[in-house]
């Protein structure tokens, strides 16, 4: 039996190395299944940009594109380090999936459902939850109800919901997470944060990442590439932490700096006005206050 302290391999690195092979469908079917509320059956891993093997994104995004029974294209994706305009990225590859998979002179009918679900470990923005689900909804702006669509089916009047046909954006902000994990789901971003998969699971997928996600089934030469990219992810996060912080602290000095020569400028402009109150000279008040001729005179 194992134990809470049993190593497993990243999540992002399975997704790269492990569940794009056949007999590990197993474990990312649990996963889909959990994350999606569905049973979820893949028919096959599709072609993506995170089948590239370059050195210089091994510490930043890796994905998965996979079909399910339906027909259906589900992206999952890790996304190690902050990115700019994230959320247009995403948008952008659901938008690139629905088209690629549609071939020309089909019908619109043939468009299928994309889910697109980001595990982020950095933090998106503002938010109390961990778990954040974006989905199309057509609602009334007076009577606040939920649009249905009717479309004609071989010969029968079929009823849609918008949710049926557009993509649907599942957020999973993991350093968010701070739950004893009782749920399935709960266990699975348990797992996804800190590597801990408990050994009486009964989450789909967990059960079998526990025997093909074990740190200590690699080989040598595994092991050794699996931990470069760890430190490399590690290393990344580092660097960029500490270029937030200084980012961050030498704005807070430069605004200190700022506010205070604004407020000694405020303060000469102040005595300017009272000394041309009183009938000074523009020569007598610059020598005072240490304005220019023609900021004194903008004064008045």
């Amino acid at each position: 039996m194992g134990t809470l302290n049993d190593k497993y391999i990243r999540f992002d690195w399975a997704i790269k190395r492990l569940l794009r092979q056949k007999a590990n469908f197993d474990v990312l079917e649990g996963f889909l299944t959990v994350f999606l509320n569905e049973k979820v059956e893949i028919l096959e891993i599709l072609e993506s940009e995170g089948n590239q093997k370059a050195e210089d994104d091994k510490f930043n995004r890796v994905d998965i594109k996979a079909k399910n029974s339906k027909g259906e294209i589900i992206i999952v994706e890790v996304q190690n380090t902050s990115e700019l305009y994230y959320l247009e990225r995403i948008l952008y590859g659901v938008a690139k999936a629905i088209t690629e998979h549609i071939n020309l002179g089909d019908t619109y009918k043939e468009v299928k459902k994309v889910y697109s679900i980001s595990i982020l470990y950095f933090d998106l923005g503002k938010g109390a939850d961990y778990l954040y689900v974006g989905q199309n909804k057509f609602i009334g702006v007076h009577t606040h109800d939920q649009l249905m669509v009717s479309s004609k089916e071989k010969g029968t009047i079929v009823k849609k919901s918008p949710s049926e046909i557009f993509p649907e954006y599942i957020l999973v902000r993991v350093n968010e997470f701070n739950k004893v994990a009782v749920t399935p789901l709960e266990e699975w971003v348990a797992y996804l944060k800190n590597g801990i998969i408990k050994d009486d699971t009964t989450a789909p997928g967990l059960q079998e990442a526990r025997k093909k996600l074990l740190y200590y089934l690699m080989t040598d030469a595994e092991r050794y590439a699996y931990d470069e990219h760890i430190n490399a992810v590690m290393i990344q996060n580092d660097v960029l932490g500490n270029a937030r912080d200084e980012g961050m602290r030498l704005g807070l000095e430069q605004g200190i700096e700022q506010g205070k020569a604004q407020g000694v400028n405020e303060e000469r402009q102040r005595l300017a006005k009272t000394m041309l109150g009183m009938g000074e000279s523009v020569d007598k008040i610059a020598i005072y206050t240490g304005l220019s001729k023609e900021e004194i005179e903008k004064l008045s």
